[in-house]
């Protein structure tokens, strides 16, 4: 009885209390951005404790307040304080709405706060917390607390995500490249490489970065064309009345320091070739084969800053801001390179390979606020990134070659020069407008990219033992079983993107918000190659100097007159019309034009409940699909002259729920139909050749096209169908705290593999292998601060995510088409999938004296994967799982001076692809997805910079 009469009494009283207090609550904005909301303003009634910050909405409450007349304060750092009188009612809520502007003496720290909020890991949780999909970022604050520099090492940070080492591939859920989408602003990236479909993410320096984010769920407000998730770069901007900051670093890899490095001949130390505007043949004949000394393997990195706001009497504001920067790389490799399909063709057991890589970025952006309605941003960003790779294939004249002219089992030797430069070009335009229940989003873009690859060198010797004796009498020579043993090669690539999005979001009430609008992209890819070919006058002619190939490539020995002999003819497989194909300049060997056009319209609703626990997100989005591709190439004979296409329209639902458990626990479920489209590196028949790797397209991947064709399991489908489910549990235990977990299952009809023929030239390409292709997995993640001071900053925090994933693929028996496959089994997993994957980190910030320094140490692994499916009777590539570990620290020397210390890959694995199930067990083998060697370990890079912020 005294228990029911105390429950009853605290009952009752909770109730009187109840109608006794009462609420003030509001939405804070910002007028610096164009009236969005400001997240993370301190609110606190005046002469008193009492006080709570706006969450990512710019919302805020306060509650249980005595009737009577409050004095609120509103505040944030670098923004005038504002306080208001408000009176407060029992029983009753009062609205207080405030839009806060910069403070003029305080402009010079807007520099660094005002884009925290955007910045920040607290933020970007918050933001996570309050999305409408399903996705997780890394902001500018963990990049350069964690020491990444790029937008490739960010997202290999996130839950599911992995990054092959050793190139630019990245992993989403156990999905490669062709499955994900890269934007930059929202608005479509293009590729900068032809075997890739997304742009290699290691060219986004962290100066341009504001937070990366991806979206693992899909949203109509995407493109079809979408699988494992979207990968969206954010580009800083600047609000502030001026700064300037520069810095300079410098480093050194273990591997490469003690080397002497050389290069291709013709190219600069800023990673730049001037030689595009004459013609190949015209190259060849003035410049030669061997490479020329670089400088010393000292990596060098600088760049700087820069912003500033101009205010109008009218009230608008013009800012800028600008970055720049250039960094290098010395990568010194020593493994094997080894060519075995069905049997062994070529094998290098010792090899090296040296890389000089360089990297510039400029990006300026322009952002015009008009008045508190309408706001515009112009965004321009230029890369430049080279690689130009030395390489020495069977230094220790060992070197196999089965189709070897003097001895099958030894002294084989192959040199290959190669410089390939990208020079990528993004213009977008941007802008919004704001009205009280209308919000219309709109941007255009143009992206542009001019892939080269000029004069790649390439020289094949025998008997190469002998050059490492001292016996002047026995030398290398020349091997020349086919013309283009010895060869110069050159390519070009160049992209066209026109992009667009338009959104009309109306929110006719705190519950209900409609979006709808459209979008499209234009792209286009002209592609062509050509070789040279170097026919050696005498079979077997000797090489007295393998470092002096420029003595013998002259014009002095080139056969230009039977009657006068020499050592050499220039050959090209294409001459022009009338001319001879021997010492002459010729047109093209293989060439393709590629276009795709999509254009696309979508709607979609959010719908809250009356307490703010559930938000339900139903979506459809419609899209009508033209793509073609022409080629000219000369690998399929009289079917090389061909065109192949498709037209599709597709419609793709989607639907989003989240259910807040309470304050801080959201429950999510998320199910979308989406496509994945062939790109057109995979459909043009063109076959690239590197020193032990062919790789090319296959036109089936659009359908049955040639009725001459006798096809077996070639559908016509022309895309990938996939089905996507999501389930996931986060816990916002505290601001910078997380607890998360998630499982996801997707189902793809249709899939496309990368599959090695089982044949003697082993040629990767790509087919849709099976009819069905399936993902179940589950990620984990927790983020925890161990430590925290008295005012509540963390000195000691961690945190680690994993995910398990099993895949399941059926495979056909036999393809029959342009190509042909057969596989002996009828399951596999998926392509590009390791089953674990974990990233882990510890952050430790003491405070010594006025220094207060950042340690980290960051963790990543993952496991054993499928680099390409075997064929016939071959095994699978597989890709070595590895671990790998890097420590940064970090802090202000001064209070405009800061010093960074790095030591990355401190466990220095080795990487390694290999063959399984040969006839002499697994083998080592490269890929076309990796280096030109395997078996490597790619050094330890240590390296310093200094920040001087003006």
């Amino acid at each position: 009885m005294k228990l029911n009469i105390t429950f009853f009494t605290l009952l009752f009283t909770a109730f009187v209390f109840g109608q006794d207090t009462g609420t003030i609550a509001g939405k804070i904005l910002d007028k610096e951005f164009n009236n969005e909301p400001l997240p993370f303003a301190n609110v606190l009634i005046k002469g008193t404790t009492t006080g709570v910050t706006s969450d990512i909405d710019g919302l805020y409450q306060l509650e249980n307040l005595s009737p009577g007349s409050y004095t609120i304060s509103f505040s944030y750092v670098g923004y005038e304080t504002i306080d208001k009188q408000v009176e407060v009612l029992a029983g009753q809520t009062t609205t207080l709405n405030i839009t806060m502007s910069a403070s003029a003496a305080a402009l010079d720290e807007v520099v660094i706060k005002t884009t925290a909020k955007k910045e920040t890991e607290a933020a970007l949780l918050l933001d996570q917390k309050k999305a409408t999909e399903i996705k997780q970022s890394i902001g500018a604050q963990e990049l350069s607390r964690k020491g990444v520099s790029d937008a490739a090492g960010a997202v290999a940070k996130i839950s599911g995500v992995s990054k092959q080492e050793g190139s630019s591939n990245v992993y989403v859920r156990g999905l490669g490249d062709r499955y994900l989408n890269t934007t930059m602003n929202g608005l479509s990236l293009p590729s900068n490489d032809v075997n890739k479909k997304n742009i290699d993410l290691n060219l986004f320096s962290s100066d341009i970065i504001e937070n990366v984010s991806i979206s693992k769920a899909y949203s109509s407000k995407f493109f079809g064309d979408f699988s494992a998730g979207n990968v969206d770069v954010t580009s800083k901007d600047y609000k502030g009345n001026g700064f300037f900051d520069f810095y300079v670093g410098s480093g050194v890899n273990s591997n490469a320091a003690d080397k002497s490095f050389v290069k291709s001949e013709g190219t600069s130390y800023f990673g730049y070739y001037n030689r595009y505007d004459n013609n190949p043949f015209a190259v060849i004949l003035s410049h030669g084969f061997d490479p020329t000394d670089a400088a010393a393997p000292i990596d060098i990195n600088f760049g700087g800053s820069f912003g500033k706001s101009f205010d109008f009497e009218n009230g608008s504001r013009l800012s800028f801001y600008g970055t720049g920067s250039f960094e290098n790389g010395f990568e010194y490799r020593r493994g094997s390179n080894v060519d075995y399909t069905n049997v062994e063709k070529k094998a290098f057991e010792d090899a090296e390979e040296f890389e000089y890589s360089t990297k510039t970025t400029a990006m300026v952006s322009a952002n015009y606020k008009l008045d508190n309605i309408s706001s515009f941003k112009f965004n321009s960003l230029f890369i430049n990134s080279s690689s130009d790779r030395v390489g020495y294939f069977g230094i220790d004249g060992n070197g196999r070659n089965r189709d070897a002219i003097l001895d099958t089992d030894q002294g084989f030797y192959q040199m290959n020069v190669q410089f390939n430069q990208n020079l990528i070009y993004v213009n977008q335009l941007l802008g919004r407008h704001r009205f009280e229940k209308w919000d219309i989003d709109w941007a255009f873009g143009y992206n542009k990219v001019n892939a080269h690859e000029p004069d790649r060198k390439r020289i094949s010797l025998e008997n190469y033992q002998f050059a490492l004796d001292n016996d002047s009498s026995t030398n290398p020579s020349f091997y020349s079983n086919v013309v283009f043993d010895n060869q110069r090669y050159f390519q070009d690539i160049n992209d066209e993107e026109f992009n667009s999005r338009f959104n009309i979001a109306y929110e006719p009430s705190e519950t209900f918000k409609l979006n709808f609008g459209t979008s499209g992209k234009s792209k286009e890819r002209n592609f062509e190659n050509i070789r040279y070919g170097y026919d050696i006058t005498n079979p077997n002619t000797p090489v007295s100097n393998v470092n002096d190939f420029n003595s013998i490539f002259t014009l002095d020995n080139l056969t230009l007159n039977p009657n006068t002999g020499g050592l050499y003819d220039i050959q090209v497989i294409n001459p022009f019309p009338g001319l001879s194909n021997t010492n002459r300049p010729g047109l093209p060997e293989n060439t393709y034009n590629g276009e795709l056009d999509i254009f696309a319209g979508y709607a979609n609703a959010e719908i809250k409940s009356k307490d703010d626990k559930w938000l339900i997100v139903p979506g459809i989005r419609a899209e009508l699909i033209d793509q073609n591709i022409s080629y000219d190439v000369i690998n399929l004979g009289s079917l090389g002259n061909s065109s192949v296409g498709a037209e599709e329209t597709v419609f793709l639902p989607s639907l989003s729920l989240k259910y807040a458990l309470n304050d801080d626990m959201n429950f999510r479920f998320s199910a979308s139909q989406t496509i994945s489209l062939p790109e057109f590196k995979e459909v043009a028949p063109f076959v690239y050749e590197s020193i032990s790797q062919r790789i090319g397209g296959n036109p089936d991947l659009l359908g049955r096209q040639n009725d001459n064709i006798q096809y077996t399991n070639v559908t016509d489908a022309s895309y990938s169908e996939i089905l996507n489910i999501d389930l996931k549990y986060d816990w916002f235990v505290t601001p910078g705290e997380i607890i998360s977990i998630g499982g996801f299952y997707k189902r793809i009809n249709d899939p496309v593999n990368q599959v090695v023929a089982f044949d003697a030239t082993g040629t990767q390409r790509f087919f849709r292998t099976g009819e069905r292709a399936e993902v179940f997995g589950v990620e984990a993640e927790i983020r925890k601060n161990i430590l925290t001071d008295s005012e509540g900053e963390t000195k000691l925090a961690a945190g680690l995510n994993a995910t398990y994933m099993y895949t399941r693929q059926d495979l056909y028996s036999s393809i029959i088409g342009t190509y042909s496959v057969s596989f002996n089994k009828d399951e596999e997993e998926l392509q590009g999938a390791s089953p674990f994957l974990i990233n882990a980190d510890v952050s430790y910030s003491p405070k010594i004296g006025n220094f207060e320094p950042s340690a980290n140490l960051v963790f990543s692994y993952f496991a054993d994967r499928i680099d390409a499916l075997g064929s016939g009777q071959l095994g699978n590539v597989i890709e070595k799982g590895i671990p790998t570990l890097d420590f940064i620290l970090k802090g202000k020397l001064t209070e405009k001076l800061e010093l960074s210390v790095g030591v990355k890959n401190i466990l220095n694995p080795t990487i390694q692809f290999i063959r399984e199930g040969t006839s002499v067990g697994d083998v080592l083998v490269t890929s076309p997805n990796g280096k030109d060697v395997t078996d490597y370990k790619r050094g330890i890079n240590s390296g310093f910079s200094l920040k001087y912020n003006f």
